[in-house]
């Protein structure tokens, strides 16, 4: 009988386990960054912990990733203004030619660190915020150009 009650404890612990992991992945997930469009704040090949949040949450100067389904990845970007602020129109003139003068509900203006070797607002203009993963909370390992 002593086994039985033990096999029961242990299964009871691993389902414990199970769900608390689950529920940390539907938190948290880790985002390797490709690329140097972040340079010099992320590096090609660092590893980020990302916190998932609704896009009600994101503020400007914060470091988000969002997906881009036409090509089936993530990007890693800075969140320069969000539905509301004024639409930046000096950091990104391509939002100039359109009649808001405010970043659209649902909308998010993100711009890389790297200007030049960027995917961002300055070419693809306002991004979907329902495509936001999260914000990024801490850089976890050192990406292969800072070895």
């Amino acid at each position: 009988m002593g086994g039985t009650v033990a096999a029961g404890v242990g299964l009871a612990a691993a389902t414990a386990g199970v769900i608390a992991l689950a529920a940390l992945r539907r938190r948290w997930v880790v985002v390797t960054v490709e690329g140097e469009s972040m340079a010099p704040t992320y590096a090609d090949g660092d590893r980020v912990l990302v916190r998932r949040v609704g896009a009600d949450a994101v503020r400007a100067g914060q470091v988000v990733v969002v997906e881009r389904p036409e090509v089936r990845r993530c990007v890693i970007k800075r969140a320069v203004a969000v539905p509301g602020d004024p639409v930046p129109v000096d950091r990104v003139p391509l939002l100039g030619s359109g009649p808001e003068r405010r970043v659209p509900e649902g909308m998010l203006v993100l711009l890389g660190d790297n200007a030049e070797d960027s995917y961002d607002s300055r070419r693809a203009g306002y991004f979907p915020a329902a495509r936001l993963v999260g914000v990024v909370a801490r850089r976890l390992g050192v990406g292969v150009s800072r070895r």
